[in-house]
């Protein structure tokens, strides 16, 4: 894997490989033919002002891919600013997105600048796009054609240069279809796309995460035994770069010499699992319930027990997983239902 000074230059893609995150700097790693092809393309679009989408599976990494853009683009010195618009209820997103003037509602005490004001100069990054409300969507389209807002409750208006990056693993033209998302936001989104391929489409990538999460996790001198690395490349990862995370989280806590094996890995990557082809010749037929149960099991643990992560990756909303989890028994779903969730 080729190594880079913090403010080096990738030769093959283009970009700036380390970017900064909450409280320490994070470092791309691609070693795919796929992973580069999307970086040399986000490279290109480094240097434009135009709205990009970022586009892939929950857990893939398109923050970090929005980080290296801003990073390598000529508004890398003005503050990135990303903000997940499925995590605030819509009267707190607008307040967070606009600001609101002093009074404008119940326990407004003071004026507050909102996000697009704080990164103006730099890039707003917007996780989750397609989770925004209707009454938002035509504020942020009056911003990205005018390049002006109003804080809430106020008459003035406030010109904003920020350049918008937005994310989300929903299909946004299925969302239009249903009369959930704007077509002409989409369009005024849709200038530049980027679409970050799901890990199991990029096998190579697998084992240099996996080296650079040991790094992360402060033991880059842990050896991936030969039976973990099978194991690692041989998974699904259908919670992606996240759940490799949290499996080499795994492996370092319970490893206690030099090296990870087998046994140190989550139980999901040492279990047998039938072959693709024995699964066609002779398929196991089951109830659908019990089919979805084992799935939303999988893909709970895979996001490390988090039920907002799990229900953004199943793409249901976090009262549904939730009233699902209720309605399961048995130890594992014991231990989720004690998440500090709650139908929202």
């Amino acid at each position: 894997m080729v190594k880079h000074a913090e403010h080096e230059t990738c030769s093959v893609c283009g970009l700036n490989p380390v970017v900064d995150a909450t409280g320490r700097s994070s470092r791309i790693v691609a070693q795919s033919a796929a992973m580069r092809a999307m970086l040399r393309r986000a490279a290109q679009f480094a240097e434009a002002n135009a709205p990009v989408v970022v586009l892939g599976e929950s857990g893939t990494g398109k923050e970090v891919v929005a980080r290296a853009l801003h990073g390598s683009s000529p508004r890398r010195r003005a503050p990135f600013i990303a903000v997940n618009v499925a995590a605030l209820p819509a009267e707190l997103l607008e307040s967070e997105l606009f600001g609101h003037a002093r009074g404008a509602f119940t326990g407004a005490a003071t004026a507050k600048q909102g996000l697009f004001e704080a990164a103006h100069g730099g890039t707003l990054f917007l996780d989750e796009i397609g989770e925004m409300p209707l009454s938002l969507q035509a504020k942020l389209l009056r911003v990205l054609q005018d390049g002006q807002l109003r804080r809430v409750g106020e008459t003035r208006s406030v010109t904003v240069d920020a350049r918008i990056v937005c994310a989300t693993h929903r299909d946004l033209a299925t969302l239009i279809a249903r009369g959930q998302f704007r077509e002409d936001l989409y369009y005024r989104l849709n200038v530049l796309r980027l679409i970050v391929p799901p890990l199991r489409e990029r096998p190579e990538d697998v084992i240099p995460l996996a080296r650079h999460f040991l790094t992360q996790e402060g033991r880059p001198e842990l050896r991936l035994e030969a039976e973990a690395k099978k194991a690692l490349e041989q998974h699904a990862w259908p919670g992606n770069v996240r759940e490799l995370a949290n499996v080499v989280k795994h492996g370092v806590a319970l490893a206690r010499g030099t090296a990870i094996d087998l046994e140190h890995l989550p139980e999901e990557l040492t279990t047998t699992q039938p072959s693709l082809t024995a699964s066609r010749t002779s398929p196991v037929l089951r109830p659908l319930a019990d089919v979805e149960r084992e799935h939303v099991l999988r893909v709970l643990e895979a996001c490390g027990g988090s039920q907002v992560e799990a229900a953004r990756v199943l793409g249901i909303g976090r009262s549904t997983l939730w009233r699902k989890m209720r309605g399961y028994d048995g130890p594992e779903a014991g231990v989720a239902s004690r998440s500090p969730l709650r139908p929202s």
